[in-house]
């Protein structure tokens, strides 16, 4: 007696191999951070089920691209910016402002955690004895078997 086939799988009108191909595809355009993201959380493109975790999880990470500027970067941006639509005089007063805080800042630390003016050397150059055992050991030891 002959079996019947299975009528093929489908999802979102592609088969296993299209869907698969698709996930390699699209994983390719994602910033190698979140590649090693899927890696590192299992998420594989082999076996029905886990191709369709991971063609969900893709889409979800494209969809909601993070900006992964950081704070610094944030800063300077946000300053150039500022920049722009500032006066002269008034960039001139920030900048005076601001390195005035930064003193009492750097005063407020020096309070708190005062330099030691000692120096501190260390003498590396007269080395250990050996001990006797190590030097009756040689590296050619024979074992014998009981």
């Amino acid at each position: 007696m002959t079996r019947k086939r299975q009528a093929s799988r489908k999802f979102d009108g592609m088969g296993y191999r299209q869907l698969q191909r698709l996930n390699s595809e699209r994983r390719q355009k994602l910033p190698p951070g979140d590649r090693a993201l899927l890696r590192k959380n299992g998420y594989k493109n082999v076996g029905w089920g886990q191709v369709i975790r991971l063609y969900f999880k893709i889409n979800e990470l494209l969809a909601n691209p993070e900006d992964k500027d950081s704070l610094e970067e944030l800063f300077l941006q946000a300053d150039r910016i500022g920049n722009k639509y500032q006066s002269p005089e008034e960039i001139k007063a920030f900048q005076s402002q601001l390195a005035q805080e930064t003193h009492e800042i750097a005063d407020l630390v020096d309070q708190q955690f005062p330099v030691s003016s000692e120096v501190e050397y260390i003498d590396f150059s007269q080395s250990r004895p050996k001990s006797a055992k190590s030097a009756r050991r040689s590296p050619d030891k024979r074992y014998r078997q009981k």
